[in-house]
């Protein structure tokens, strides 16, 4: 898979091809969610801001915050998701420093005191510290995480219907890590019963929160390995279905030279987490779109080749119906610091909802941008990487045959 951004010249270009064009009414529709703790409340605008104008859809995957919003999507009616997200992200919200107007203070301050006061006491809802003295025997404490996250599972068994998951009207699949093996495993509805323990399991960030048992194994988070649930959707997803995915992420690879030991930690997080999301996203496209450009290179082959039983079962295996993904990464950030993913603050939760709900429904006004850039089968990438600036990466084409050898080649 190549991934351009859509420029204006790359969408009047790709108008212009006499193309199969991709049905986006007919694909199946997955939303990916990453990890990056209190950004999480973006995708949830995101979600609201899709749910506006596309209620259907298909499958939800999600690791760490996004396996806990997408739990929340599953598990709830179409008719109460959003009111559900939103429930969440107020409690979450809730505490007496998050509560305070940020007016009260320089921003900067604000979002660090909201985060020191996360550190010292919790967020309502989610996690508590430890009481333990043994934490003062530091890294020789017999305990495997700082904070209890038994406040989590009570909100997510009152805010999500498991048995609505289980019912499997959504697909939903959640990643984790295990912790011995050391091996990415992901948590299917289709695949077996989803209950609290699986979706905490993706959020067990150590050494903050403590690995979750479930089954006789234990698991941390699903970030841990890769921060996204990209592959784990391209890999089982059915090849003979064409699929479009909206893939939000929560860190921006671009940004300013840093200026402060804060803002140079704030700048590595963001590097880590966004280098690779789209090192996994280009790696998998350039895979399938290789894969597709030999399938279309065997299609060439005389039909007695062709036909030969091995021949057409790898042509089988390398073949897919179109996918495409967009990408859309948070990048608004005005008063943020490298404390941004533990920052619970309203204030804050209420700046990256909006902000999700900003940029789908700005996506979502230029359905031109991924019609005109729409193929046949193989991966298109559409990075929405700047308001004004967009780039999409096609499938690799194979150039037609010449008449006269076509016409050999029959013969």
């Amino acid at each position: 898979m190549r991934t351009i951004t859509p420029s204006k010249k790359t969408n009047g270009s790709a108008s212009r091809r006499s193309i199969p064009r991709v049905d986006i009414t007919a694909a199946k529709k997955a939303l990916v969610l990453q990890g990056g703790g209190a950004l999480g409340a973006y995708q949830a605008g995101v979600y609201a801001g899709v749910y506006e104008k596309h209620k259907a859809l298909d499958w939800v995957a999600g690791v760490s915050i996004g396996a806990i919003n997408a739990a929340l999507i599953a598990g709830n009616p179409p008719d109460l998701r959003v009111a559900r997200l939103r429930e969440f992200w107020d409690l979450v919200s809730s505490g007496p420093a998050q509560r305070l107007p940020p007016g009260w203070s320089d921003r900067a301050l604000f979002n660090r005191w909201s985060a020191n006061s996360t550190a010292m006491f919790g967020v309502p809802g989610f996690f508590t510290p430890r009481r333990d003295p043994t934490l003062l025997l530091g890294g020789a404490a017999p305990v495997l995480s700082y904070y209890d996250t038994s406040p989590l599972k009570s909100t997510l068994e009152r805010l999500v219907d498991f048995d609505r998951i289980n019912d499997c009207d959504i697909r939903l699949s959640v990643g984790a890590v295990n912790v011995r093996s050391g091996n990415s495993v992901y948590f299917d509805n289709t695949r077996q019963r989803i209950g609290p323990e699986h979706i905490m399991a993706s959020g067990a960030l150590p050494p903050g929160f403590e690995p979750v048992h479930i089954d006789g194994e234990d698991y941390w988070d699903g970030g841990i390995v890769s921060n996204t649930p990209l592959q784990y959707v391209l890999d089982t997803h059915p090849r003979t279905e064409s699929l479009m995915v909206l893939q939000v992420d929560l860190f921006s690879a671009r940004g300013a030279m840093p200026r402060t030991l804060a803002e140079t930690l704030e700048r590595q997080k963001d590097i880590t987490y966004s280098s690779r999301t789209r090192m996994n996203t280009d790696a998998l496209a350039s895979n399938m779109n290789l894969q597709q450009a030999v399938a279309d290179l065997i299609a060439k082959l005389p039909a007695a080749l062709r036909k030969d039983p091995s021949v057409a079962a790898v042509c089988a295996q390398l073949t897919h119906q179109p996918i495409e993904i967009v990408h859309l990464i948070y990048r608004d950030k005005p008063y943020e610091l490298d404390s941004k993913d533990y920052e619970f603050s309203r204030a804050s939760v209420d700046e990256h909802w909006e902000a999700g709900m900003r940029d789908i429904c700005n996506t979502l006004e230029h359905p031109d941008w991924l019609r005109a850039a729409a193929q046949a089968n193989g991966v298109t990438t559409f990075d929405l990487a700047e308001p004004q600036q967009r780039r999409v990466r096609h499938p690799m084409k194979i150039p037609a045959a010449p008449a006269a050898a076509a016409a050999a080649a029959v013969r």
